[in-house]
């Protein structure tokens, strides 16, 4: 999670220098263009700066839930945020490991997914030995969660 804050904080400092210092700039050239009603220069870094302008909340807002988020509500024996988990298909026997992480962190190529993606909501709360239906383009699949460790272990 604390990668993710600072992916956030990083975002914001990028967003915020290109609101105050680079579209200010482009503001001032187009208006120097003349007539503002037919500078589409001008127009599109109005659009862009108010894009920033929700762009910039929004990601306050994220980084302000992150900060508040209380750890001890995440459980300790059981799929939750920050838990790394092992899994077992049924059918093929190919094993899988997953880490749960925060959607700024998510990368499915690597095995880090968010609660909301598809395996993650199957996997939340699900302990040792309980078998998962998760639900897939390619249909469905059984898995067994075979280990788990909670950010509470990492502790």
């Amino acid at each position: 999670m604390i990668e993710a804050k600072k992916k956030l904080e990083e975002d914001i400092r990028t967003a915020e220098h290109e609101l105050k210092v680079e579209l200010p700039k482009e503001i001032q050239r187009a208006r120097e263009w003349g007539d503002l009603r037919e500078n589409a220069e001008y127009k599109a870094a109005k659009e862009r700066q108010t894009f920033l302008q929700a762009r910039i909340a929004q990601l306050q807002g994220r980084l302000a839930g992150l900060s508040m988020m209380n750890l001890d509500n995440i459980p300790k024996d059981k799929v939750g945020l920050g838990s790394t988990v092992h899994v077992r298909d049924e059918d093929t026997g190919e094993e899988n490991t997953y880490d749960i992480v925060t959607s700024e962190e998510s990368d499915p190529e690597k095995g880090r997914i968010s609660p909301s993606s598809p395996i993650g909501r199957c996997l939340l709360n699900k302990k040792i030995g309980e078998v998962v239906e998760v639900r897939v383009p390619k249909g469905t699949r059984y898995v067994e969660i075979i280990r788990l460790a909670t950010m509470h272990d990492a502790r």
